[in-house]
């Protein structure tokens, strides 16, 4: 490791980096405004100036962007030369010469990178008085806000927005000193990832537009460390809240899985916590009785809850704790996984070949290490947006690689290293029913139907191992793909196979098993990576329990009178006449939930249950990383925890074993204890009496102020905060000021570090794990040496047939997700119902792009609105999953016309 001195001080530091990073790295306060750790350096800002001399003898120098300097043995520099200090304080005026005075009405105040910076440089005054440059400002649509003038040309926006995130509607537009960042009109943004600027700009140029809706200074939040919903990744986020409603989701950084970064529906798509739509408190129908205590409720079930007549139905959505008490209480012999059909069989498959396959399940940061990519049946900005993000990033990194060694280009100086590339492209290769924004990275992108995705994967598995199946009937083209594939793939180090749950096919994803298997029995470290449906989907499958549909069948016919049903809307697991007719035939339908639903309004007890906002709680990611996820606040009325409803369910039944248990510490061990597969989740954060010099961990920052402002007109005294029994977190700003444990880190801040920028202070090095290693525990691991059978069956290639169509589910970011849709924004950008066509199959049902085409699936009679799309699969017909109204089901099906 190089030695560098600096302020005569040496400093060992890790080789390969620039002098930011290595001052940042070692905890020294050095400026900066343009660099980025996920983005590299540009030298733009010109901010981060130091003194570099030649030798010991050398007292002259000469000032160099640290940003830009890479690190060598022997380095001499200093950071507190006058000459360094005069050049930051003097570069930040000019910065600032065309900046607003407005910190105090500015979104970003008391938590922006610029004050931060400003105070540091020590630069106070403003030495121009004439009139400011001004700009107008864009509507970017529903998640952003503009205000150009704020903007110090740092480049961060658009180098995030196009380079690292594909965006291409925004851009820089410059005449001599005039430069705007924006794009060429008005209009939303189309980017997954815009989200992402408010985060990245070091001032309040793009800010929060929902926050701003609900506004409250940062320091005024009260925050807690959480895992998304929106989709089965498990990226970290922060959530906070103020006065009882939910603000605002910003970015949680962990090293293995998200980074610095969040896709739109996972940032915005919060609003459901504080929709009107929430069920506050229990709700009884048809029963005498108090309708507003909990206890009767209890009382009621308890006298309704007959010995092997009460089913469960769990929930991907609900935590493992959840799931788990349902479980215990009915009984494994009547607890129903309450996933569709499709779901369940795809989840199960991906679960088992991860649990008894050789193949590591690729984290999102090492999906994007990856020096090859195949994709195989799905959409990954529509099913897995941050995994789409990840494999961005690996395409990147090959010809980048390549750059770095061919003439020795540092890694981290961004533009040299793009200038070098130019449009190279890794080998990313993906096959899908139609085109995804990934295709235009792809060194090849074909377009078929998932029996053929399926063929064309086993095709490139048999040709990487001869013990694979052979493919019979495949036509010259596919046998061409699946050589160019499988020489790819061959040739790379660290490959990574991607499928999941978008194809909905069963043969899609043991075709990918069978390749990742197939090049480790090569010798090469492969990767598999799956999608799967939501935050908790394969938790939910490791804890186990039989078929949704087999539920029906113990009420029809087996005299189960009492269902119970954890956080789950069946009308999106069943089709409509199937969830009628089993709610109908429930003597007793009792639902946990956070909102009503079509299943709300079938049930005759509702129990109100906490979002994750409101709940501590465990979830399993597609990866197998079980991560925790922490109360922000306590609700108001009688909603709680589905764990805690279910514990007292169980006290006021009399089961023993589970009416002991009150806390949350209580509820992992005995999970811990009685399923193997989830041992260690007891750990993966402390324990409710884990404290720090004696204090527990402040939700709310020390800055904290007004508490009693909203409550006045009530009780000028101050109400006493709730306590919280279940975690070492305070509800409070009292506690322990330094560093908490990295799992339940609620927020960042140090000296003089107030904006998100401070997460630098909390890694080891910039961008590298945080301190006492990432959060969250990997519950899956493979066995290299153990030799499984492979996949034979090898489904028929598919054919169009004469007056049929097959329908293919199609997914959106914004749409498709149940709880998400809730929020304002996300709902503007969610596509209407319709029908998509090849326009040779319009032509031979004789439509056209906007008529309407009927048909009927189970029973149910569609009239959807034609959308042309010649990258379809001819003789297929793609259809949105999960907007409202919409009953198609999940999987690949023939339908007439």
């Amino acid at each position: 490791m190089p030695t560098i001195h600096i302020d005569n001080i040496a400093y060992e530091v890790k080789d390969g980096k620039n002098l930011l990073e290595a001052c940042l790295s070692l905890g020294l306060d050095l400026p900066y405004f343009c660099w980025h750790p996920a983005l590299g350096s540009v030298g733009a800002c010109r901010q981060c100036a130091v003194k570099m001399f030649k030798d010991e003898e050398d007292k002259k120098g000469k000032l160099v962007m640290a940003c830009m300097e890479p690190v060598k043995d022997n380095l001499r520099i200093s950071l507190n030369d006058s000459d360094a200090k005069s050049f930051r304080e003097h570069n930040i005026g000019w910065l600032m010469t065309n900046h607003p005075h407005d910190c105090a009405v500015c979104d970003e105040g008391g938590s922006c990178h610029l004050q931060d910076m400003t105070v540091m440089t020590g630069h106070s005054y403003r030495d121009y008085h004439f009139t400011k440059r001004t700009y107008n400002n864009q509507y970017l649509g529903p998640f952003l806000n503009h205000e150009m003038n704020r903007c110090i040309q740092c480049y961060r926006c658009v180098r995030f927005y196009k380079d690292f995130a594909g965006g291409k509607d925004l851009d820089v537009f410059a005449a001599h000193n005039h430069v705007y960042f924006g794009r060429q009109q008005d209009g939303t943004l189309e980017s997954e990832f815009s989200g992402n600027l408010a985060e990245i700009c070091p001032t309040g140029v793009f800010t929060d537009k929902t926050l701003k809706q609900h506004y409250t200074r940062k320091w005024d939040l009260t925050s807690a460390a959480s895992v998304c919903q929106g989709c089965g990744l498990g990226c970290n986020i922060m959530a906070s809240e103020r006065y009882g409603t939910i603000r605002q989701i910003t970015n949680r950084y962990n090293g293995a899985v998200n980074g610095y970064f969040l896709c739109d529906r996972g940032r915005y798509g919060y609003e459901f916590v504080n929709s009107k739509e929430r069920i506050r408190e229990p709700l009884l129908r048809h029963y005498p009785g108090d309708n507003t205590n909990g206890m009767p409720i209890l009382q009621q079930l308890r006298s309704r809850m007959k010995p092997g007549k009460v089913i469960g139905i769990g929930s991907p959505r609900a935590s493992v704790e959840s799931n788990y008490i349902l479980k215990e209480l009915v009984g494994a012999d009547h607890f129903y996984l309450g996933l569709a059909a499709t779901d369940h069989d795809l989840v199960s498959l991906m679960l088992k070949i991860l649990q008894e396959g050789p193949v590591r399940a690729a984290s999102m940061q090492a999906a994007a290490a990856a020096d090859a990519v195949l994709i195989l049946g799905e959409d990954l900005t529509n099913t897995a947006p941050m995994l789409a993000l990840s494999v961005r990033q690996a395409v990147r990194r090959g010809p980048a690689a390549e750059a770095i060694n061919n003439i020795h280009i540092p890694s981290w100086q961004d533009a040299a290293v793009r200038e070098a590339v130019q449009e190279g492209k890794g080998p990313l290769y993906i096959l899908n029913v139609q085109e995804t924004k990934l295709d235009e990275l792809a060194k090849g992108a074909y377009h078929t139907a998932p029996d053929n995705i399926a063929r064309i994967g086993f095709g490139v598995s048999h040709l990487l191992s001869d013990r694979m199946p052979e493919v019979t009937g495949m036509s010259e083209q596919g046998k061409a793909i699946a050589a160019e594939i499988a020489a790819a793939l061959k040739g790379a180090k660290n490959p990574l196979i991607v499928a999941g749950y978008g194809s909905g096919s069963e043969a899609v994803i043991k075709a990918a098993a069978n390749v990742a298997w197939a090049l480790q029995q090569q010798g090469i470290d492969a990767m598999l990576a799956f999608t799967v449906p939501e935050c908790n989907s394969i938790g939910l499958e490791m804890l186990g329990g039989h078929r949704l549909e087999s539920a029906v069948d113990e009420v029809m016919n087996e005299g189960a009178e009492t269902v119970i049903i954890l956080e789950n809307d069946l009308y999106r697991r069943l089709d409509q006449p199937t969830a009628n007719h089993f709610l109908e035939h429930c003597k007793d339908v009792v639902l946990l939930d956070h909102l009503f639903n079509a299943t709300a309004e079938k049930a005759n007890i509702l129990l109100p249950a906490g979002t994750f906002a409101e709940s501590d709680g465990t979830l399993v990611n597609n990866e197998g990383r079980a991560q925790r996820f922490f109360q922000v606040f306590t609700p108001a009325g009688a909603v709680q925890e589905s764990w805690r409803w279910l514990l007292q369910l169980a006290a006021a039944t009399g089961h023993e074993a589970l009416g002991r248990m009150e806390h949350l510490d209580e509820v992992t061990k005995a999970i811990s204890r009685s399923y193997p597969v989830f041992a260690g989740i007891e750990s993966l954060s402390p324990t409710a009496d884990f404290r720090i010099a004696g204090q527990k961990i402040p939700r709310e920052p020390h800055r904290y102020s007004g508490r009693t402002a909203m409550l006045a007109d009530i009780n000028v005294s101050e109400p006493k905060p709730p306590e919280d029994g279940d975690t070492a977190l305070s509800f409070t700003m009292e506690g322990y000021r330094g560093e908490p444990p990295a799992s339940m880190t609620p927020f960042y801040w140090s000296p003089g570090w107030n904006s998100v920028q401070s997460v630098n202070k909390y890694q080891v090095e910039t961008g590298g794990e945080l301190h006492g290693g990432n959060p969250g525990k990997r519950l899956i691991e493979p066995d290299v040496n153990k030799s499984v059978p492979f996949y034979t069956q090898v489904p028929e290639p598919f054919l169009p047939l004469p007056g049929h169509l097959l329908l293919v589910p199609l997914y959106h970011i914004f749409g498709s997700e149940e709880l998400s849709i809730h929020t304002a924004g996300v709902a503007e950008r969610m596509p209407a119902p319709y029908i998509m066509l090849h326009s040779e199959d319009a032509q031979r049902f004789q439509v056209t792009a906007g008529n309407l085409l009927y048909f009927m699936d189970k029973g149910h009679q569609y009239a959807l609105p034609v959308i042309i799309n010649d990258t379809l699969q001819k003789g297929a017909a793609g259809i949105p999953v999960g907007l409202p109204d919409m009953q198609v089901a999940e999987a690949p099906q023939l339908i007439k016309i």
